[in-house]
């Protein structure tokens, strides 16, 4: 099983943008410790990055048949991203959205979220922590999809 971990713009710059908010852990720390998770419970995770929108609509559509499920943070992009969401949409996977802040506690053109509609569920507001739910919540995800698959080849046998 294989999860990928999508983050958009400018989580790159986490531990050095707006630590008031986002806090002093970089990138590469989260994901060291999701790759942890995910090697205790025998998954397989990828990392993705960028600031670009096509690319990371791109790497929703690679997840099609190569993935069980997608953890991502869309940043700036969950506010106005039509494309993201449909990716995500068309892909029909399992998908957790994570924010580090509470982006209903800020600004107010950060209540509008495009994609939480498509996603499975969403993780907000717990800081680089919310990684780590969102891991347990897709874990979790993926062994009830198992689980009903193996029921349903059960039946059919």
């Amino acid at each position: 099983m294989k999860i990928v971990v999508i983050q958009g713009p400018n989580l790159n710059m986490l531990g050095v943008r707006e630590q008031n908010i986002y806090g002093p852990m970089k990138l590469e720390q989260i994901h060291a410790q999701m790759k942890d998770v995910a090697t205790q419970n025998g998954v397989d995770i990828e990392f993705f990055q960028s600031n670009l929108e096509g690319e990371i609509v791109d790497k929703i559509q690679e997840c099609y048949g190569d993935a069980q499920g997608i953890i991502i943070n869309a940043a700036a992009y969950t506010h106005t991203s039509i494309a993201i969401r449909d990716a995500i949409s068309a892909v029909s996977l399992p998908a957790i959205e994570v924010h580090i802040s509470n982006i209903h506690r800020r600004e107010d053109f950060r209540a509008k979220n495009m994609i939480a509609p498509v996603c499975t569920s969403s993780v907000v507001g717990f800081g680089p922590f919310g990684y780590h739910l969102a891991m347990m919540g897709m874990l979790q995800i993926m062994n009830e999809i198992k689980a009903a698959q193996e029921a349903q080849a059960a039946q059919q046998a």
